[in-house]
């Protein structure tokens, strides 16, 4: 008997469960990819024990993070455990989604939110056909949406919110029939929504703001019944709204913005009676509020409908709803007075820039926020006391000091509570009022005032700075930081005023005539790390005067970076001693980094300053002494000096003034003439880097002991003067790690002088094929190129300014003293949009790196500069350059012999015979990334972000490459002819080979 329950004893604890082999391997490859530890499992260390196969709960349990869920439930007497659940959430893990995770085909539930998971979003994930909930959102995942994705059928939830996808939505996703939520804000796609998202009639939550969503919103949005929240914001939407979505009755939260065009009405609303949140801003909407019965709409406790142009006066009905507490309406057409009374929860109130006139009604007291700015009210002592002081002052036909200016310059540190006197010797008043969601505020002298509309969805706190939110009305942040870059100024930028919606700033009471509005901002909310807090946006709009100035500005982006600050100037007019600066969010930007309600307009400082004030500070000043007897001397010599700097101004030139201009941008600064001589031992030829075109390049010490490297302009160029302007206009407004960074430069005289970081280890063509050649090993090859896939990945996708270098060579790569490269000599370089293709009547560029669409038709894209990598990075891996007479017929060609080489199944025999060590797989995606490179055709070749993904590994590279039509030319005429020159007759045959190097010779 005891040995039958031995037996039975030995037999249970054989029969224990244990995970499914392959699915423990899938779970510990996918947890080990992304860096993560399995601590809830017992000593075994199996997947599916400890807190896996407990009561423990996992989705709403911080507790437990990471960790996964098993069914371990016997089928057919199988002990096996089967993986159902896996989280790893807001762990900032690193990485692809791991290949191994297609094993785990029992999961019905992956979560992976809030990390920082790179590469694209593989299309195996549309094998995992048990998935009802799926989470990705808050990553950094490119590449389009695979279409597999419409497998999953089971699915409930999908969120691919706030990531860097680009395309349009696969049609294939209307498949999923069961989808209750799609959270797809913030994600980059683009295009319509698909017509077969109407069989989506489950749908009760979508997200689809700040994204570039074109066409009509679909009318059959009005038959998914089931709809309580809809958020269509920041799109390119065009209108009218569909009257279809007045069949959702079960709305709860309907936010739409940023119509393109067409007229919409307010009728679709009327039946909508379980709203608590609607927001029509921005939505081209003309109605009259009259048309409405808002005692049907009894839940509101928020309404948003600014930025329209409605008509007609205010209803009592809409005042006086019980719940509503935020009412925006501003930036309409209403007229007439205020309803005589509101409701009891009404506590912010914003009816700025419509046409609304009479007495203020008895509820309009400081006891709550109320927003008239630009109205038609006349201020009177007998009711000025009921409201802030100063909106007399802001009303549209009465500013302050109308034809009796007070002052000619001010200056604000915006949410600062002192003063700060910073390095351009202005006093920066403090900006400390308290702002809330309807609110002004003016100065007592008044010079300046500020207005405030909107309420952040949402209250961001921690994370190094601390925001005064919605609840206390402040609408400042502040950073715990004490030092930014780009900035003498640091204090300035350590306190910022900020806006959900709308924030603008006014002078009063300035002379008619020119300022330089200078605007300066700071991000420092957002980390510079691979973590999920480093992947929002903060995205707004500039106007001054009433004209859009910036569109998408991205402090962050235009910084390079947090902490960086950023100087925005404008020259503008004033002509009715009135000066607006207004700041708009147009629905663009994240809104839950790195925490619900992070987004909208941000500003650390602004100053007016007139422009004969400001020329006079750019120019070299004249001390004058302060001796009274030598009073009549110093007036001459004062005198003098004027006249004979007025005399040389005369004189200056079209492309001197072109550069005073430029030199006004944040990071370029000026240095003295005598100061680069002395640095550079009067250009000696002993300090001489390199020549070209454009003039000299010299080695300098500066006083500081800083060596910098000056290019001077030569005297006699005049081509290389306009390549002198557009490398400062260029270099000036992009900034990476892996391009050249311009320190300043100076004016002074006829040769123009440039200032940029010096580069220990001088050019890659020398350091592979020169005089001075380094012993690169491969790692070393390879970071270059990377470094600088990476650089133009820059300049075409990711700068606020669109950039082909039309002259990427080895001669135009620098290494810097650890042998990073970085990218150099802008003077060719053109802005493009990315939506145009340009055609350029002058090809510029330089012998065996011309894309031949550019060199045969000019016509030029950035794909000009993916065929330059190409042979870059053929030429760094071979250790050659593109064209060597030495080397015998079948070798002088580089593109030719690569592509003969690798259709003879022998690639890695074009490497660099002095790399004794390589890796062999590393190298092979590399001369494959470099063929796809220099394609025939510009749309054969890949973008630059996909370059870096396919050398960093991240997404494969095609093995079957189309061999180009011009190698097949030159290899045809080749054996068909037979030249005394060893590779004539290829240069005969392609003639963008041969072409004319630089633009105008």
């Amino acid at each position: 008997m005891l040995q039958l329950l031995l037996v039975a004893s030995f037999g249970a604890q054989q029969a224990a469960p244990r995970t499914d082999p392959t699915e423990a391997a899938a779970v510990n490859a996918v947890f080990a990819n992304l860096g993560q530890l399995m601590r809830w499992t017992d000593i075994s260390g199996d997947p599916c024990t400890g807190a896996a196969t407990d009561s423990t709960e996992i989705d709403d349990n911080p507790n437990f993070n990471p960790g996964i869920k098993c069914d371990c439930s016997a089928q057919n007497n199988s002990t096996v455990c089967h993986v159902t659940k896996l989280k790893i959430y807001a762990l900032d893990a690193v990485g692809p989604i791991p290949e191994e995770l297609r094993n785990l085909t029992r999961l019905t539930n992956l979560n992976l939110a809030q990390n920082y998971i790179t590469g694209p979003l593989p299309s195996f994930i549309g094998e995992l056909t048990a998935l009802q909930y799926l989470s990705l959102g808050i990553n950094a995942l490119s590449g389009s949406v695979p279409k597999e994705l419409g497998n999953l059928r089971n699915l409930k939830a999908l969120s691919l919110s706030s990531n860097n996808l680009n395309g349009s939505l696969p049609t294939e996703l209307g498949n999923l029939v069961k989808l209750e939520q799609l959270y797809i804000d913030s994600a980059g796609l683009s295009g319509p929504l698909p017509s077969s998202f109407s069989k989506l009639t489950r749908m009760r939550t979508l997200w689809a703001s700040d994204n570039d969503f074109t066409g009509h919103i679909p009318d059959y949005i009005g038959s998914w019944s089931n709809l309580t929240a809809l958020q269509f914001q920041g799109n390119s939407f065009q209108g009218p709204i569909p009257a279809t979505l007045t069949n959702l009755v079960q709305m709860t939260n309907l936010r739409i913005g940023d119509i393109v065009n067409g007229s919409s009405s307010l009728a679709f609303i009327s039946n909508m009676t379980s709203l608590d949140t609607l927001i029509l801003r921005n939505c081209q909407i003309s109605d009259n509020l009259a048309s409405i019965n808002f005692s049907q709409l009894a839940l509101l406790n928020l309404m948003d409908l600014s930025f329209n142009n409605i008509t007609g006066h205010v209803p009592l009905a809409l005042l006086n709803l019980n719940l509503l507490t935020f009412l925006f309406l501003g930036n309409n057409s209403l007229s007439g007075s205020l309803p005589s009374s509101i409701g009891p929860s009404l506590k912010n109130l914003d009816f700025s820039y419509n046409q609304l006139s009479g007495n203020f009604p008895s509820w309009a007291s400081q006891n709550l926020q109320l927003n008239l700015v630009a109205n038609n009210f006349v201020i009177s002592s007998s009711n000025n006391s009921v409201l802030p002081s100063g909106l007399e002052c802001l009303q549209r036909d009465t500013p302050c000091f109308l034809g009796s200016p007070q002052s000619s310059s001010f200056a604000v540190a915006c949410g600062s509570n002192s003063s700060i006197f910073a390095s351009d010797n202005y006093t920066y008043l403090p900006d400390d009022a308290k702002l809330g969601p309807a609110s002004y505020y003016v100065t007592g002298a008044p010079t300046w005032g500020v207005s405030n509309v909107g309420k952040f969805m949402g209250s961001p706190m921690g994370g190094g700075y601390t925001m005064q939110s919605s609840n206390d009305v402040s609408y400042t942040i502040y950073s715990s930081s004490r030092q930014f870059r780009n900035t003498p100024d640091s204090e300035l930028f350590q306190k910022a005023r900020m806006s959900p919606s709308s924030l603008r700033y006014f002078g009063f009471g300035l002379e008619n005539g020119k300022y330089v509005v200078t605007l300066q901002f700071a991000e420092f909310v957002f980390e510079d790390s691979q973590t999920w807090k480093s992947l929002g946006k903060k995205v707004f709009d500039i106007y001054v005067q009433g004209e859009r100035k910036e569109q998408n500005f991205d402090i962050r982006k235009e910084a390079r970076g947090s902490y960086g600050a950023v100087k925005k100037q404008y020259i503008v007019p004033v002509t009715r001693n009135f000066l607006e600066i207004h700041l708009f969010w147009a629905g663009k930007g994240t809104c839950c980094i790195p925490s619900q309600g992070y987004y909208g307009p941000q500003i650390s400082a602004l100053s007016v300053i007139p422009v004969r004030k400001e020329k006079n500070k750019r120019k070299t000043g004249v001390i004058v002494g302060a001796a009274v007897g030598a009073a009549v001397a110093v007036g001459l010599v004062v005198l003098a000096g004027l006249y004979v700097r007025r005399q040389k101004s005369r004189k200056l030139s079209s492309e001197q003034q072109e550069l005073y201009n430029i030199v006004g941008r944040p990071n370029v600064f000026s240095y003295s003439y005598s100061e680069l001589k002395t640095a550079s031992e009067n250009f000696s030829s002993s300090n001489l880097l390199g020549e070209g075109g454009y003039g000299s390049v010299y080695k300098g010490k500066l006083t500081n002991g800083s060596v910098v490297a000056v290019k001077q302009l030569s005297e006699t160029s005049h081509q290389g003067k306009k390549q002198f302007i557009a490398e400062i206009e260029t270099i000036s407004r992009v900034q990476h790690r892996n391009l050249v960074k311009l320190y300043g430069c100076c004016l002074e005289g006829n040769k123009p002088l440039l200032v940029y970081e010096y580069m220990d280890n001088g050019s890659l063509d020398r350091a592979l094929f020169g005089s001075g050649r380094l012993n690169l090993d491969w790692p070393t090859r390879f970071e270059i190129c990377l470094g600088i896939a990476r650089g133009l990945a820059y300049l075409h996708e990711e700068s606020s300014i669109r950039v082909v270098h039309r002259d990427i060579k080895a001669s135009n790569v620098l290494l810097d003293a650890n042998l990073n490269s970085k990218i150099s000599d802008f003077g060719l370089a053109k802005l493009y949009d990315d939506k145009n293709t340009h055609v350029s009547t002058k090809v510029a560029g330089t012998f065996g790196y011309l894309a031949p669409e550019y060199a045969m038709r000019g016509h030029m894209t950035e794909k000009v500069d993916v065929f330059a990598f190409g042979v870059v990075i053929l030429e760094t891996i071979a250790g050659r350059p593109n064209y060597d007479g030495r080397l015998g017929e079948d070798r002088a060609y580089l593109l030719e012999w690569v592509w003969q080489l690798y259709e003879d199944d022998r690639p890695l025999d074009v490497v660099d015979p002095r790399l004794t060590e390589f890796n062999s797989e590393e190298v092979l995606r590399a001369i494959r990334v470099g063929l796809l490179c220099i394609q025939s055709s510009p749309r054969q070749r890949p973008p630059m972000s996909r370059v870096v993904s396919m050398l960093a590994g991240d997404i494969e590279v095609p093995e079957a490459v189309t061999k180009p039509s011009y190698v097949i030319e030159w290899q045809s005429n080749a054996r068909g002819t037979s030249s005394s020159e060893p590779g004539a007759e290829a240069m005969s045959a392609s003639p963008f080979l041969s072409s004319v190097i630089d633009e105008g010779r």
